[in-house]
Formats: C-alpha cells, sequence, structure tokens
C-alpha cells in the first residue's frame, strides 16, 4: 500500500485564483507558421511531439525552429541520436541555423541526455528522436514499447519540474501512424504531424491534439536547397496555371482553421475494359468519393459504374472536410461531360445523400476569399439541389 508523503511549501497545492496566465504564457519561436499551428508559441513546461514521415523535413524544421530561438537569446540544447555532431554542422551551415546559444550533442543514452539537460539548462530541449534513445535501467532495445514509455516518461517529468519546452520528433510507421506506444499521444501536451509529399516542395504541420490551442490550424512551408522557408500566402499553390478551362476540373476554398485556402480539384473519367473499374482518388477521401459518385448517379442520372474515376487535388493538400464535395462533384460532372466549367467558376457546399447542396462552415468568409481572388461566380447552396448546380455550371441553365 502506498503511503502519503509530505508535501514541502513549493510544492504544495494553490488556490487557482493565485496561479497568473502568465506562469503559462506562450512565447513566439521566431517561425510564425508554427506559432500559428501550436496557438500562438511554446508553453514553458509544454512536451511537443512531432510526427512525420521519413525525408519529409522533421530534422531541418527543427534545427531551423533551434536557431531561430537561440537567435532570441534562448539558450537551446539538441539532441540528436540519429546523427553526429558533425553532420548536424555541415546541415547548419547549409541553411544558416549557426548560432552562439544553439547547443549539439549526439547521445542515445537517456541518463546522459538527463544529464546533458541539468548541466547546461536550457531554455528550449530538442530531442531527435524519442525512438532511438535508450534507457540502462530498462530491458530491450530502443524503440520498444517499454523503451519508449520510459524515456517519454522521464523527459516530460524533466520538463514539468524544470518548466522548459521539449521538442520530442516521433517516428511513424508504415500505415502513417507514431510507433511505439498510443501512451506516447495521451503523455504529451501537443502532437503535430509534419507532412507533404517528397516529390514536391511543398510541407504542411497540423495539430492533431493541442492542450494549449487550436487543433485546426494549418502551417505552410517549402523545402529549398537553403533549408526550410515560411509560405505566407499560401493561396494560389494549390491551383493550376492554364491558358485555357479544361474539362473535369473546379476550383474550391477550403477552410484551414480559419484560414482560407483555394484548391483545385480534378477529375478523369475513362471507359473501363476491367470488371471492377478502379476508383483512384489523391488528396481527397476516397469514401467521401464513392459516396458523392452514388448520388450522381441516383440524383443525378449520371452513370459512372462501367467507366475508371481518378480524382486528385493540385499541390499535394488534403481536402477533409465536406465543404468540398460540390467541387468533386461537379469536377466529376465536367470529366464525364467532358463540358469544361468557365474558369471564374468556386463551388463550396456539402452534398447530402437526398441530392441537397447544405451550407458550409464560414461561407462568407470563404466567399470574400473567392472574390479576393478574383472569382466571379460561385456556386453554393442558393443551387438548392445537385442537379440544378450541374445544369447551371456546365450549361448555364
Amino acid at each position: 500500500m502506498t503511503k502519503a508523503a509530505s508535501v514541502g511549501e513549493d510544492r504544495a497545492a494553490r488556490p487557482i485564483t493565485a496561479i497568473t496566465a502568465d506562469e503559462s504564457t506562450h512565447w513566439p519561436t521566431g517561425m510564425t507558421e508554427l506559432d500559428r499551428v501550436l496557438g500562438g508559441g511554446i508553453v514553458p513546461g509544454a512536451t511537443i511531439l512531432l510526427s512525420g514521415e521519413p525525408g519529409v523535413g522533421k530534422s531541418t524544421l527543427l534545427l531551423d525552429v533551434a536557431a531561430k530561438v537561440a537567435k532570441l537569446g534562448t539558450r537551446v540544447l539538441y539532441i540528436s541520436a540519429e546523427e553526429s555532431t558533425g553532420q548536424i554542422r555541415l546541415r547548419a551551415e547549409r541553411t544558416g541555423a549557426i548560432q552562439p546559444s544553439l547547443f549539439i550533442s549526439a547521445e542515445t543514452d537517456l541518463g546522459t541526455v538527463l544529464g546533458q539537460i541539468e548541466r547546461l539548462d536550457p531554455g528550449l530541449v530538442i530531442v531527435d528522436s524519442v525512438q532511438t534513445v535508450a534507457s540502462s535501467s530498462v530491458d530491450g532495445l530502443a524503440g520498444g514499447v517499454s523503451q519508449v514509455r520510459e524515456v517519454a516518461s522521464a523527459l516530460i517529468r524533466a520538463s514539468k519540474d524544470r518548466n522548459v519546452p521539449i521538442l520530442l520528433v516521433g517516428h511513424v510507421t508504415k500505415d502513417g501512424t507514431i510507433a511505439g506506444p498510443r501512451l506516447l499521444e495521451h503523455l504529451v501536451d501537443v502532437v503535430c504531424q509534419f507532412e507533404g509529399d517528397r516529390q514536391t516542395s511543398l510541407r504542411f504541420i497540423r495539430a492533431l491534439k493541442n492542450r494549449f490551442g487550436p487543433t485546426d490550424e494549418l502551417g505552410c512551408f517549402e523545402m529549398t536547397g537553403d533549408g526550410i522557408a515560411e509560405v505566407a500566402d499560401p493561396s494560389g499553390l494549390f491551383l493550376s496555371r492554364r491558358a485555357k478551362a479544361i474539362s473535369g476540373t473546379c476550383v474550391t476554398i477550403t477552410l484551414e482553421g480559419r484560414r482560407p485556402l483555394p484548391v483545385e480539384v480534378q477529375a478523369l473519367i475513362v471507359q473501363s475494359n476491367a470488371p471492377q473499374p478502379r476508383r483512384v482518388v489523391n488528396g481527397v477521401d476516397a469514401a467521401r468519393v464513392s459516396m458523392l459518385l452514388a448520388v450522381l448517379e441516383r440524383r443525378a442520372g449520371i452513370r459512372l459504374g462501367d467507366h475508371d474515376v481518378y480524382v486528385s487535388t493540385v499541390g499535394g493538400i488534403r481536402l477533409t472536410e465536406p465543404g468540398a464535395d460540390l467541387a468533386i462533384a461537379l469536377a466529376l460532372a465536367s470529366a464525364r461531360s467532358q463540358q469544361a466549367l468557365p474558369g471564374d467558376v468556386v463551388a463550396v457546399g456539402e452534398i447530402s445523400l437526398a441530392g441537397e447542396v447544405r451550407p458550409a462552415s464560414a461561407a462568407a468568409q470563404r466567399v470574400a476569399e473567392a472574390k479576393r481572388l478574383g472569382f466571379s461566380t460561385v456556386f453554393d447552396t442558393a443551387c438548392g439541389e445537385l442537379s440544378t448546380a450541374l445544369a447551371q455550371a456546365l450549361f448555364g441553365e
């Protein structure tokens, strides 16, 4: 049976009215896009987990964050369990991340990592990565369930006790989930996902969990030869540049947090020779596309059961909200009829199983962004039904 321990005056519980918000206020990192996702910056004593596919640029991003924070006068400790200090120095020279307040250490032992934190007393700690650090007091190889649990718990305790924020890099499995026990995501304060197609230079960061801010914001970055650069105004990055309109394309305005973004949806429909027609999607939800295909056939009379259907977004961005339904449906109908939509058309709206066009959230903000970008025609809930929207968009009826 666990006995009650004596509690010192410094750890005694205090009334909530005696605790000021200044004790846990956000402080900016110097990287505006990251601060947007975190809710204004990093909170002292917070533990932030950053996950992403191999080669997407996690280490480059965090080295840039470390350099910017160090430039503001804060002592930063960057622990690398995957690279040597010489390799980090080479990458820092290439990206311009050389700062006298940035300290680098290549360690894989948890005890040594904690000793480095105690010796240096930094204002920010970055550990790359949590799956490659191991504790000598726990059996098993680094990256195992027991090792990841012990390493994460020890680093979180150090973060809370010293009131220093810690950024942890997390590996992902082949299906995109964070490697290690699910407990890891519960223990940390913030879980961020760094994503992007390695074939393109665009990168996005999202907060999947955030105890100190929103979880619906999106940060945009671009990988360059000199490191990673912020994209302050991404409008136009997800649109094609062409001289004339082409069938099978439609633009929508998606909402990432409080940021409206124009995104072009492209569809291609071809006659299938296979018993089971193909349904290939990229950047959109496959189940949502299947539902829209059923609605198009039942409510609008557009039969696609014997055709291969391909749907994709431009620029590698993912559309996850139902407000893009109408644009996907219009792109599919345009591809099927080979009738191009006018170049000044934007479609925003959710489509129900009854074929109704339902309003999307923050519709006024989306329309205002469309007008700012030069789109003069907006198809939304004014259409009423999907069949009406198709007739107006494709044939002007």
